[in-house]
């Protein structure tokens, strides 16, 4: 009987050894993958950062430095940073003000959203071409302002061009960003607005009270993915005024592609590590200061939950 108590002991161990072991069979193909095709180049890419760009003289941090002291990669670094700084706030702003819109309308809402997804599913280059005949300085916007009696702008060699790649960053982005609040709204409970508006609450005291308590987690979610968008936004810098565009629209990708030309592989991995390296400050910075914000959230969603209730058992 001993022997057979110790069998049994040991089944359910089996069992969660197999349990366990199972979800890392489903994501072994991603792993791999990502490993081969991202892991493994990003670690060679940090070995030759401290190495020289054609030989393998170990350099340590001579080529950091010189990232650093690079003009060029200062200018960049200024634009990038100042061209998430800009497109962030105003593209999550937007996109939040299209998805309470969108989720207040009954009739047509599916319309609506496929219209604002459009932007997502025309290829890059053929919308270069339609920016290009917008912007150019004979362009169809210049036609419209000589009609209005201005004088016609460059648009895209002047400062002006900071301005034209934030609006097709906004136009091509804001329906993807769109889509995630209105399943972040989705996800709040509608018992919550119906107990608002039996206590008199207007629709201001609903929105800060409950909507954007609940859509904390979505908020954190829809920033990474803006922030890693809007480095992304190379190919339209890049085939509307090519690799040298003007000095407002540079970009770090501008800086590492002709880096990539002229063979400074060095400097390009040192640069790219840099990149990397502030990205994933940036994402961990915004975990932790939105973990303690969406536990704040929660705590709000938890004493309405509590008054319905209460007010439901008065009933």
């Amino acid at each position: 009987m001993k022997p057979r108590g110790n069998l049994n002991r040991s089944e359910p161990k089996q069992k969660l050894n197999r349990h366990s072991l199972t979800p890392w069979l489903f994501l072994a193909p991603s792993l791999l993958f990502v490993s081969v095709m991202v892991l493994l180049p990003f670690g060679d890419a940090v070995r030759r950062s401290f190495f020289s760009a054609m030989g393998k003289q170990f350099v340590g941090f001579k080529n950091y430095i010189a990232v650093f002291r690079n003009e060029v990669f200062q200018l960049a670094a200024k634009n990038t940073a100042k061209f998430a700084l800009v497109c962030i706030p105003l593209l999550l702003l937007f996109s939040l003000v299209l998805a309470l819109l969108l989720n207040a309308v009954k009739d047509s809402r599916g319309f609506y959203k496929t219209s604002f997804l459009v932007p997502i599913a025309v290829p890059v280059a053929s919308m270069v071409l339609l920016w290009r005949v917008v912007f150019h300085e004979n362009g169809l916007l210049n036609i419209v302002i000589g009609w209005v009696g201005l004088s016609p702008v460059d648009w895209l060699n002047s400062g002006s061009a900071f301005g034209v790649l934030v609006f097709t960053y906004l136009w091509k982005n804001v329906g993807y960003d769109m889509v995630l609040w209105l399943s972040g709204i989705s996800s709040i409970n509608p018992a919550l607005y119906e107990s608002a508006q039996m206590d008199g609450a207007g629709w201001w005291k609903r929105f800060t009270r409950i909507t954007l308590p609940g859509l904390m987690p979505t908020l954190f979610t829809v920033t990474v993915l803006s922030l890693l968008n809007s480095f992304k936004v190379f190919r339209e810098a890049y085939l509307i005024a090519g690799s040298y565009p003007h000095d407002s629209i540079y970009m770090l990708q501008h800086l590492f592609n002709n880096w990539f030309v002229s063979l400074d592989v060095d400097k390009m991995c040192a640069g790219a590590v840099l990149m990397a390296i502030v990205v994933f400050l940036l994402i961990l910075l915004l975990q932790k200061v939105w973990g303690q914000d969406s536990g704040q959230g929660s705590g709000v969603r938890n004493k309405e939950i509590r008054g319905i209730q209460e007010r439901g058992d008065r009933i």
